[in-house]
């Protein structure tokens, strides 16, 4: 075995990729819970204005109403035993696959929740992996699984796919922007432009964003520690240390978003994708997650972690 497969197909404890499977799939139930109306309501567009995307490429009309709530209950039901690990067999690909399928037909309609696509992914490997062997209902009463390569894969392919996002958002600015990234010119304009729009519309906007348009040094900064963040996402894939530094930034950064234009990226700001940078078994064996994890499988004493080589 290379060093590569050393390291991607590592043996990782499965109550590990166990938490992962219980936050980020409580993420996605809670997303489509609180934005159901959202979704259900697609039904008021009209046809023409249906242009399908991603697997729906080959959809000819919109779905009926009642055909659409139907799909949007049954996703979030799917979600909930996701997330508990209950009957996985059958929960784990059939939420995945339409998680993606609901986002996708949102994204239908003319705006591309493009917000959606990380926590999207990380159902569809999860959905795929064996990620309810451990702190799930599945595992009650049986024996506990020992550190392997198959939950490995799973927690390494969550970080991976974190990583590319924030690449290519990076390479995405630079190919547009071009050289007003480095100076700061790009961020300023759209930071001005986007609390503009809102005021006009008589949206929510940052007074904050509005008053540092005073300060155009300020922007420089900022456009450089963007990019920073996400060209430099790779690091986190050292773990230790330079993940816990990009990780910290990365929030940062989705943080003054929210703060400079009133723009709530909801994933990366719960840091649920961050986790699989770290050893999220350990962090979650106390208060209060004790008594959910108590409930799910068996005594948090089964959470004390193990050495794990690779790891």
């Amino acid at each position: 075995m290379n060093a590569l497969d050393r390291r991607f197909y590592a043996a990782i404890p499965a109550e590990r990729l166990g938490v992962l499977r219980l936050l980020i799939g409580a993420f996605a139930t809670l997303y489509l819970a609180v934005r159901f109306t959202s979704f259900t309501s697609l039904s008021r567009f009209s046809a023409h204005e249906f242009d399908p995307v991603g697997p729906l490429f080959w959809m000819p009309e919109p779905l009926p109403r009642v055909l659409l709530f139907a799909f949007t209950a049954a996703t979030l039901l799917l979600g909930v035993a996701f997330s508990l690990g209950f009957r996985f067999r059958v929960s784990g690909p059939a939420f995945a696959i339409a998680f993606l399928l609901l986002t996708s037909y949102r994204s239908s309609f003319g705006m591309k929740f493009h917000t959606e696509n990380l926590v999207c992914l990380h159902a569809l490997v999860l959905g795929f992996s064996a990620a309810a062997d451990a702190v799930s209902f599945d595992a009650r009463g049986k024996p506990r699984p020992s550190a392997h390569g198959r939950y490995g894969w799973a927690v390494r392919t969550l970080g991976l796919l974190t990583v590319v996002t924030y690449v290519l958002a990076g390479v995405a600015k630079l190919r547009l922007g071009g050289d007003g990234w480095f100076s700061g010119e790009v961020l300023e304009a759209q930071i001005a432009y986007d609390n503009l729009r809102k005021i006009e519309l008589g949206s929510l906007h940052s007074p904050l964003g509005v008053a540092l348009l005073s300060v155009p040094a300020l922007f420089t900064v900022l456009a450089w520690l963007t990019l920073l963040v996400e060209l430099g996402a790779p690091a986190a894939l050292l773990g230790g240390r330079w993940a816990l530094v990009w990780s910290v930034f990365a929030w940062g950064f989705h943080a003054s978003v929210l703060v400079t234009m009133m723009i709530a990226f909801a994933y990366p700001l719960s840091a649920v994708p961050y986790l699989a940078f770290f050893r999220a078994e350990r962090w979650l064996a106390t208060r209060p997650f004790r008594w959910m994890i108590r409930r799910l499988e068996q005594p948090i004493d089964s959470l004390a972690p193990r050495a794990a080589p690779g790891d």
